[in-house]
């Protein structure tokens, strides 16, 4: 499948509108919270969930005379995202102050990067259902996150909660590329996977430690970018096509009645599926950015960031290409199991020395399936690598027919223990002698004279016999020679 050029206008992704078709353009800002168990200039922990204002240090208050430390792990996972995300890695980069004032940003001033980040452009592959698309990424920067304010607590006041105020963020910025919610959506998606698999985020949303800014504006197709609207702060990937899905209607709506867009900053609002204002969109020029007085330039060797690219796991899309062409799964397979690192891995444990298609549905089709309805994951999964391999094997050597493999996938779910001595212990060996299903396929026939003459002219009719010798059998019969005996008894072949 060849990648596609997402700035190219396409007819499937347009809005239809009252005077004629949409285009939407969409650009998104992901401020990832960067793995590391210090802040960004302080020591102070960055564990998730302490008590209000306990993971405070001097400096992340803002007390007097304090001054920020780069913490150099924060640097090496801000390289190391740039290298998964394809980007140049910038060798010098500059921090700067973003002067504006809230209540939880005890410095007056945000210390982040503007001119000079540390990565430059790369780009993001997207697998969309009929095409691959290419998404540019513009940058990607590290600043420090603010405190939070609670609003909540008291029937008059408002308390601040600092325990992320400078906690390290990569602000990763796309071109305004995207051109759909789905594909957003997509963007958000593989984005995490990349975090996750590099271990530079968590990507747990629900926990803030990583957030979306999506800026949507509507243009007539391949004519001028219109004016953006911002979108702050979603945390959620199917909030995220929610917000774009309204916003580009609302803004249609507004110019097809000839009116005009204002370029602001907005919230979503998911009880109501709705976005509302809530400031008009500052700029640059606004925040009045200067280099800070109190950190030299950031600088690196080359040799620094090639040692880090040597050390770089394998990555979604190479991992899918992996499994596509040495074990000769679909993309669409391939796809589902490189989601997330660890189903990968757990199905490469299952398919080592096996048959890796056959492997491949077990996991997905039973285990996945099981776990998503069950409301677990593969780390809290009751089956193991082992035991789901020790399955297919028994399913592979003939040991056990498919519908006895469900029936031991079900034992071990519950009650766990080795499948192949469970198939002994209990009987579940499935019936290969010729003869004992030659005598089970004769009575079901002569039972059913009219219905296999029938099938003759019908072959699809043989499943109704499968189905009633597998029924006789309890399942035990080998399906293969259920088929081929019936195939003969009927006069299909």
């Amino acid at each position: 499948m060849t990648i596609v050029d997402a700035r190219t206008p396409d007819p499937k992704k347009f809005l239809k509108g009252a005077t004629g078709d949409w285009e939407i353009v969409i650009g998104m800002e992901v401020h990832a919270q960067v793995t590391s168990e210090a802040k960004l200039f302080s020591g102070a922990s960055t564990e998730f969930g302490k008590a209000p204002n306990s993971n405070v240090s001097l400096v992340d208050a803002a007390m007097p005379g304090m001054l920020p430390v780069i913490n150099e792990e924060c640097v090496r996972q801000a390289i190391r995202t740039g290298l998964g995300l394809k980007a140049e890695i910038n060798l010098k980069s500059v921090f700067d102050r973003k002067n504006y004032f809230y209540p939880d940003l005890p410095q007056g001033y945000q210390i982040s990067q503007f001119k000079q980040p540390i990565v430059g452009e790369g780009k993001i592959i997207l697998d969309m259902p009929d095409e691959r698309v290419e998404i540019g990424v513009e940058r990607l920067h590290l600043e420090q996150d603010a405190g939070k304010s609670l609003h909540d607590q008291h029937p008059s006041m408002s308390f601040v909660d600092l325990n992320r105020s400078g906690v390290a963020l990569m602000e990763i910025v796309s071109k305004p590329d995207l051109r759909s919610a789905d594909e957003a959506k997509a963007y958000l998606t593989k984005l995490r996977t990349i975090l996750r698999y590099l271990g530079t985020c968590d990507g747990n949303m629900d926990q803030g430690s990583m957030r979306a800014d999506v800026n949507v504006s509507v243009r007539r197709p391949g004519g001028a970018f219109g004016t953006r609207c911002e979108i702050k702060n979603v945390n959620s990937i199917r909030f995220v096509g929610q917000a774009i899905e309204y916003e580009a209607r609302r803004q249609m709506a507004i110019l097809e009645d000839g009116g005009s867009i204002d370029q602001e900053t907005r919230l979503f609002d998911a009880v109501k599926g709705e976005t509302r204002s809530m400031r008009s969109k500052e700029e640059a020029h606004d925040y009045r950015y200067f280099p800070d007085p109190d950190l030299l330039p950031l600088e690196f060797t080359q040799a620094y960031v090639d040692d880090l690219a040597k050390d770089l796991p394998e990555l979604p899309d190479e991992k899918k290409a992996r499994f596509v062409k040495d074990w000769g799964l679909t993309p669409y397979d391939a796809d589902i199991l490189v989601a997330e690192k660890i189903s990968a891995d757990f199905f490469e444990l299952v398919a080592k020395g096996r048959d890796a298609k056959l492997s491949a549905n077990w996991v997905i089709n039973e285990l996945f399936g099981r776990l998503n309805k069950e409301g677990l994951d593969v780390t809290t999964s009751p089956v193991s690598a082992d035991q789901l391999g020790a399955i297919v094997d028994l399913i592979k050597n003939g040991t056990i027919s498919g519908k006895i493999a469900k029936d031991l996938f079900e034992i071990v779910w519950i009650e766990g223990g080795d499948p192949a001595r469970i198939v002994e212990e209990r009987g579940m060996v499935q019936v290969t002698d010729l003869g004992a299903i030659e005598a089970i396929v004769d009575g079901i026939i002569a039972a059913n004279p009219e219905k296999a003459e029938q099938a003759k002219e019908k072959p699809g009719l043989l499943g109704w016999f499968v189905g009633q010798v597998m029924k006789e059998s309890k399942g035990k019969a080998n399906p293969q020679a259920v088929n081929d005996l019936l195939k003969q008894k009927i006069g299909l072949e």
